[in-house]
């Protein structure tokens, strides 16, 4: 099976929920008691240290990521990928990118929250954000091609420990997936409060309607998803770091530097 979307790769998800019926053209907000300034969940976004070393495998099932340095040296000594011959799709191969040899990550610093790297491949370029143990690759335009191994591959979706690892010990997970949820219930209320915009602040709400639906459609194939909630859990993560930094966009420097807390909490660990 190939990975192939049609959203560039330096896009970030921004993953939906469940739109209940309403009116042609209505738009159905979340509950915001007034426009004034709500608190921000604080958030330290993930280092490197929780992926250096760990093998992480594609919807935690198949291929191989892996990486070793810090967060401003970041490299990936392995990566393998499945995926299906060229000349004949009913089969399937797998491809050892770089055969071996450690691929520099570039950090493309922060731009939606979390650390962001770019993985200058020339047969599959792509960009992945770092979230708690896990990358989260997002949609290629196309599939990577790699000729003379006869081979196509797409890198797309959620790198993280395997299906079967997470099943067996569920209960951190548990515990992470409510604590970012929470963060993600702040964090949109804290925006939607500092919108003065009518029209942004709806689009908010129509992004923030469509998260859980395409946090679904994006995790159905993590192994062993419904035993651990692991992709759910991290694409939370992404989306309430998203919302923090549009919310960072909106908030004066002087209020940042008077407001901001001495010691940051992680959403997740």
């Amino acid at each position: 099976m190939i990975f192939v979307a049609a959203s560039p790769a330096a896009a970030q998800l921004a993953l939906p929920g469940a739109v209940a019926p309403n009116p042609p053209g209505a738009v159905e907000r979340l509950p915001s008691a007034s426009k004034t300034p709500k608190p921000a969940a604080a958030y330290a976004s993930p280092s490197a240290e929780t992926v250096v070393g760990r093998l992480l495998l594609l919807n935690g099932a198949t291929g191989a990521l892996q990486f070793s340095g810090r967060s401003d040296a970041l490299r990936i000594d392995r990566f393998a990928m499945l995926g299906e011959v060229i000349s004949d799709s009913t089969q399937q191969c797998q491809i050892d990118v770089g055969g071996g040899t450690p691929i520099e990550a570039k950090s493309l610093g922060r731009p939606d929250g979390l650390l962001r790297f770019a993985a200058d491949i020339p047969a599959c370029p792509f960009e992945f954000d770092l979230l708690d143990g896990a990358v989260l690759v997002p949609p290629q335009l196309r599939a990577c091609i790699f000729k003379e191994a006869d081979c196509q591959a797409s890198p797309s979706g959620l790198w993280g420990p395997s299906g079967a690892s997470l099943a067996a010990n569920p209960k951190p997970v548990a515990e992470a997936r409510a604590r970012v949820e929470a963060a993600l219930a702040a964090n949109y209320r804290a925006l939607d409060a500092r919108l003065q915009d009518r029209a942004k602040a709806d689009d908010l709400a129509r992004d923030e309607a469509r998260f859980s639906s395409d946090r679904e459609e994006t995790c159905r194939d993590y192994s062993r998803e419904s035993a651990h909630s692991f992709c759910a859990t991290r694409l939370t993560e992404s989306r309430a770091a998203f919302l923090k930094a549009r919310i960072d966009e909106l908030t004066p420097i002087a209020v940042k530097r008077e407001g901001a807390p001495k010691h940051s909490r992680k959403l997740s660990q």
